[in-house]
């Protein structure tokens, strides 16, 4: 790719307020540059690119009708807010977007006040929203609230909650609904569209609302009565639309749906609306990925496709010719699918990240037996609780950081019960660019009390296809099984499957000087670091040697307390490792039981600090963590 594109309109707006200088007919050639700078940079600096392509018309009509930042807009799944970022004082930042202590990878009001709330987790605008449009309110600030949900956050239990809560509570807010996944011809033309215009208008509004205040002053118009009516209008404004929506029967207005990727349309409508009063709904078809014919015709693989070549639409693939070992969650998909084939009790489910986590393979061969259910993990646990309760065995496959969410299921709608549902977290512990929110750090310590659950975690490749097998076996409760993003360290890994005692680790390695103790993929980095150790012992002091004992421990619960008491026995000083945060995981349990027991040793724990890790590649944040190769050597040093 040669110079960088030279733009007219964005290279001369730094903050919303250079934008609202613009005339509105000049905001289409904004959005054009805006999508442009976006696929410009993420074709060399790789994020989440098709959602943020479909929002670029909605970002810029909010922010031209909106006097942001002292009005509040609340985005819903982070990564549809790359044009924002862009347009709020970060597009000289935005190369460092993701990349080590660059800009976050999600909207956070540390980095901006534009950014009004956290959102590296999809569904909790709209109850972030309410709570600020409730604190505009009790503080008698004239402070407009936008929550601008979609992507598939609406299928978030939270998001209901959130709906709910809008309706009961006295607020003035306005819910943006982005659908991406509906076809736009809907929403033009005939009764829909003079509905639109119709609705929106400041003279209906006007007239509108002089009538309510003269029916309020007479009596006749109460706030029961006044639900009551918006639900009618709503009723009567579906049957002439002859399209049915989830808000006709809430106190909340509704409006829509419109052309979201029309931003001189959406300025007309969110000007004439926003002043409403009441809780109200715009609902806006957008196309994910719009601008780019690759992302629209793939939006899939463009959600984060990569490097690309700009101009061809090429994704840029690294092959160099040499075998890699493959991704865990690869190896998940194929061997879920194998283990499929020969137990019909077992079924897939996934809180929308089949493509993700690889279920996808099995929903391919067997789709009657694999179930997205969407962005509801707490939905996911407890629906493979139902089916594990009259005899099926399902393999709940949940990203690390997104079970965080369906805590109370696990133990409420599983281990109570303790029904054999087999949970696969991926993305577990430091999982690199998308930073803080995602990565799975808490699941060892939240996970380790819960009775009847066994948590396991694989040292490689053919231990998970191990560890599946075991689990599917059944009759042994909640099962989980832990592994991280990326590729793993055995490229022949399509090894014969055996079953794994229970609780039972291993001895990867003797020695008498110190023992290692370490619990997943994370064991391979202290198996390297035991080897630079002991190779600059020995260069060091050639006369004294250094040999390190080194225990995969494969189950934190139960822990193989026979390994725990010989090393106990034997040894004096020991380290744990783990790719989890440091509080409440192995470490902690190791010191448990040597207190319990009575052995006095010295124990170094090696785990994700207690602090939010910021974003950067695995390997930098491991070496931040001082949980690479060269760290755990010189603590072994030490």
């Amino acid at each position: 790719m040669g110079d960088k594109i030279e733009y007219t309109y964005i290279n001369n707006i730094d903050y919303p307020a250079d934008l609202r200088k613009l005339g509105v007919e000049e905001l289409p050639k904004v959005c054009e540059e805006l999508r442009m700078d976006i696929i410009e940079e993420l074709s060399v600096n790789p994020g989440h690119l098709a959602s943020s392509l479909g929002v670029v018309e909605l970002t810029v009509a909010l922010h031209y009708v909106f006097n942001t930042p002292y009005d509040r807009i609340v985005w819903d799944v982070g990564h549809q807010a790359y044009g924002h970022k862009i347009l709020t004082g970060r597009r000289d930042k935005f190369c460092t977007n993701r990349k080590l202590h660059g800009i976050k990878p999600f909207p956070h009001p540390y980095e901006s006040e534009y950014d009004t709330f956290c959102c590296g987790h999809a569904s909790n605008s709209i109850s972030a929203a309410l709570g600020m449009a409730v604190a505009a309110k009790l503080n008698k600030e004239e402070r407009q609230v936008v929550a601008v949900i979609g992507d598939g956050a609406m299928s978030g239990g939270l998001a209901f909650e959130g709906i709910n809560n809008t309706a009961s509570t006295p607020n003035d807010m306005l819910i943006v609904l982005n659908d991406n996944n509906m076809s736009i011809d809907r929403s033009v033309g005939g009764m829909r569209k003079y509905l639109l215009q119709l609705t929106t208008s400041s003279q209906y509004n006007s007239i509108r609302y002089k009538i309510s205040q003269k029916l309020i002053n007479m009596g006749v118009l109460t706030e029961k009565r006044r639900k009551g009516l918006i639900r009618f209008n709503n009723s009567v404004k579906s049957v002439l639309t002859r399209q049915q929506n989830m808000f006709e029967g809430m106190d909340i207005r509704y409006f829509g749906p419109t052309d979201g990727n029309d931003v001189i349309e959406l300025v007309r409508i969110l000007r004439a609306i926003k002043e409403m009063k009441g809780p109200k709904i715009l609902h806006i078809h957008t196309k994910k990925g719009k601008g780019y014919a690759p992302a629209e015709q793939n939006a899939t693989v463009w959600h984060a496709p990569g490097k690309f070549d700009f101009e061809s639409g090429e994704r840029i693939q690294h092959d160099d010719g040499k075998a890699h070992p493959p991704k865990f969650q690869d190896v998940f998909g194929m061997t879920l699918l194998e283990l499929a084939q020969k137990n019909n009790k077992i079924v897939g489910v996934t809180p929308a990240m089949p493509t993700g986590c690889s279920m996808n393979i099995m929903m391919k061969a067997m789709p009657n037996r694999v179930f997205d259910v969407g962005i509801a993990e707490g939905h996911a646990v407890t629906f493979s609780g139902g089916m594990a309760k009259d005899g099926l065995m399902p393999f709940c496959n949940i990203y690390s950081s997104f079970a965080q969410r369906a805590y109370d299921n696990i133990i409420h709608d599983v281990a109570t019960m303790n029904l054999d549902v087999v949970f696969c977290l991926d993305r577990a512990g430091i999982v690199g660019e998308d930073g803080p929110t995602h990565h799975g750090a808490f699941d060892l310590a939240a996970l380790r009390p819960i009775p009847n659950l066994t948590i396991a975690s694989p040292y490689n490749e053919p231990e998970l296809r191990n560890l599946m097998f075991t689990a599917q076996l059944g009759n042994k409760g909640p099962f989980v099984i832990r592994y991280p993003r990326g590729n793993g360290s055995v490229i022949e890994w399509r090894q014969d499957m055996e079953e794994i005692a229970v609780g039972k680790g291993r001895k990867l390695k003797d020695g008498d000087d110190i023992a290692v103790l370490s619990l997943g993929p994370i064991g391979v980095e202290a198996a390297k670091a035991i080897s630079i150790a002991e190779m600059k012992a020995l260069n060091e002091n050639s006369a004294e040697a250094l040999h390190v004992a080194h225990y995969d421990m494969r189950f934190l619960k139960p822990i193989d307390t026979d390994i725990l008491h010989e090393v106990g026995k034997n040894f004096k000083k020991v380290i744990t490792v783990e790719d989890a945060t440091i509080k409440g995981g192995l470490g902690s349990a190791v010191l448990e039981f040597f207190a319990d027991n009575g052995y006095e040793l010295e124990v170094k724990r090696i785990g994700i600090p207690d602090e939010f890790v910021e974003h950067g590649t695995v390997a930098e944040l491991l070496e931040i963590c001082k949980m690479d190769a060269e760290s755990i050597a010189q603590e072994i040093l030490k």
